[in-house]
Order: C-alpha cells, then structure tokens, then sequence
C-alpha cells in the first residue's frame, strides 16, 4: 500500500479551531488520559461509510460525500485520545482514512483487512488504528474462518456459512502485556433473525480459542459493531452464550447519534470463566461512550441524522485497562 498521505493544505477557520479546542476540553474532561506504564485504552468506532472525502471545510448541499474536512478533523480528534482503536466500516476509497493519518501524526500505525466481497460485505474494511509510541503488534494478525467440519459441528441451525465480512484478530502488546483484539461487524440483515446465527456462531468459534489464549497468560477481548438491538434479545443471548460478558458499567449507555435509548450495537466484551472470573492478563477498570452529538459541528444546524453522514451514527465505545496486574 503506497506511503503518501495527502496533506490538509489550509488550516482551519476561526470559528472551526474554537470548537476543535472545545471539543479537546471536552475529551480532557470526559476521557482517561493515556498514561505511559499505566493503562491502555482501548475503543472501538463504526464510522459510518468511512471512505470520501470532500476536501472543503464545509460540504455544500451539492457536495458528495458530506464528509469534509472539518467533520476529519473532528473524528481524528476523537481517535487521538485512545491507544488502540477498532473501526469499523473502513471503505474501499481510503481518501478520508489517509488524510486522517496524516492530522493524526507519524507516530500513529494502522493494520486493515482488504475490503470484504459480495453484496453483504458492502465493500467494507476491518482495520485497527494504535499509538505506536506505546503500543506495538505481537505478530499475530489473521481473518477467522470457521473450518467446514466445525461448522456442521455447530448447534443445529446456528450457523451454516462463512461470516459476511470476516472477523479480523490481530495481537498487540503494550509493556510485558499480549492481548488479542477480534473486531468484527455482524450482518444486518433483512431481519433481526439473520443475526442470530452469525452470532452464536462467532462466540462458539471464539470461546474455545479464548482458552487456548488464556493458558499463556494472554488476553482475547471482542469488540465492534455486533448489530444487537437490546439487552436480553435473542441476539444478546446468541453473543452471551458462551461465557462472554460486557462489563456492568456499559450495559446501560447509549451507542448512536439518533437517541439516548440503550442499543447493543456495539460492544465490548471478553469471557469469564464458570466461577465469574474474567479471562484477562489485564485489568479492567472502567468504560463508557462519548457522545460527541452535541459537540461537534454545532452552528450548522443538523439532524442526527445529517450528522451520521459527516461523523458517524455510532458512538465510540471506550474502556480503560491497568497493565499493572
């Protein structure tokens, strides 16, 4: 993949670099700080169709896409803040991903699927951004294919293909601590019962490699985009099913731009094993969302969902881990 990142040639309007510095408050207020021999933060975005860009620092109403470059500025501000990111949604045109990096600085690194095929891919990337100055990759970085025989292994009904857009694994390290991260971003579907499945299926595959892991002291932590829409539905059963928990402190926020009702789309979760004990080699101790709605782009005046277009209608879900354990 070519190195050349195009650069934002102007710099930002009065009124765009008042807000920006707002926004930095804001995240300095609401946010962990990042800590060297500390903690890790860890996160997970779907950015909505994260693929053009309109290189103006507001898109007119004829403009295709309505991503500008404030609107950039605002997500890769969100971004800075955390030492690895899981982003979902990453598209086929990398314009808006590269210029991304360049405002993010030389220090940050990124590791990506190639755009998943057929119509349910929906021309979609899995990638993870990370902080290079403390984080590292431990070498490992692989898609999760489910092997045929396992597949007719599985519970009846649960499971009888491929994942629509594969999961991706990749391993880090920061200090003397491995971890897995396994992002993914289950299908959709024409109904809430095509998710089913999918689900149940990841979570079987993923428990007995979850075990593998653990007894070399490292951790497997599955985040992204899971499209489950409430707490207790067939699909967050399918997802819980086998020991995977979402920590007591996310259960109850909001994930997207559109309202403050509890959705369980995007998770963060990590398994427990009988006794209740989480399967980590780090310490979790805190999480939560940033709601970035109404703080962003403020003098325009938009609808959720004319904000979903420029930023995304996902929140970033957050949590901090201690790597002092």
């Amino acid at each position: 993949m070519p190195h050349h990142v195009p650069k934002i040639k102007t710099a930002p309007p009065p009124d765009i670099e008042r807000e920006l510095e707002e926004l930095e408050g804001l995240l300095d207020e609401l946010l962990p700080f990042k800590k060297l021999d500390h903690n890790v933060l860890i996160a997970t975005w779907n950015i909505r169709a994260f693929g053009g860009l309109t290189e103006r620092w507001e898109a007119r109403d004829q403009d295709s896409p309505k991503r500008d470059l404030h609107s950039l500025l605002c997500i890769a501000k969100i971004i800075s803040r955390f030492d690895i990111i899981a982003v979902q949604e990453i598209k086929g045109n990398l314009k808006a991903f590269r210029h991304m990096l360049k405002v993010l600085g030389p220090h940050w690194s990124f590791i990506l699927t190639d755009v998943s095929g057929g119509n349910e891919g929906n021309d979609e990337r899995l990638g993870f951004l990370f902080d290079s100055r403390k984080v590292k990759l431990s070498g490992l970085a692989c898609e999760l294919v489910v092997p045929n025989e396992k597949i007719e292994r599985i519970q009846d009904g649960a499971f009888s293909r491929q994942f629509a857009r594969t999961p991706y694994a990749v391993g880090f390290k920061v200090e003397d601590k491995t971890f897995v991260l396994v992002t993914l971003h289950v299908i959709y579907g024409k109904r809430a019962s095509d998710r089913t499945g999918e689900l149940e299926g990841i979570a079987q595959w993923l428990r007995r490699w979850a075990m593998n892991m653990h007894s070399f002291d490292q951790s497997l932590i599955v985040l992204g985009d899971f499209n489950i829409d409430r707490r207790g539905d067939p699909r967050y059963q399918a997802f819980v099913s086998t020991g995977l928990r979402v920590p007591d402190d996310l259960t109850e926020v909001g994930r997207t731009v559109y309202d403050h009702r509890t959705s369980y789309y995007t998770q963060i979760a990590w398994f427990h094993d009988q006794q209740n004990i989480p399967q980590l080699s780090i310490k979790y101790l805190r999480g939560g969302v940033f709601n970035f709605g109404p703080h962003v782009l403020k003098n325009r005046n938009l609808t959720p969902f004319q904000l979903s277009w420029r930023i995304s209608d996902h929140l970033p879900l957050w949590a901090e881990f201690s790597t002092k354990c």
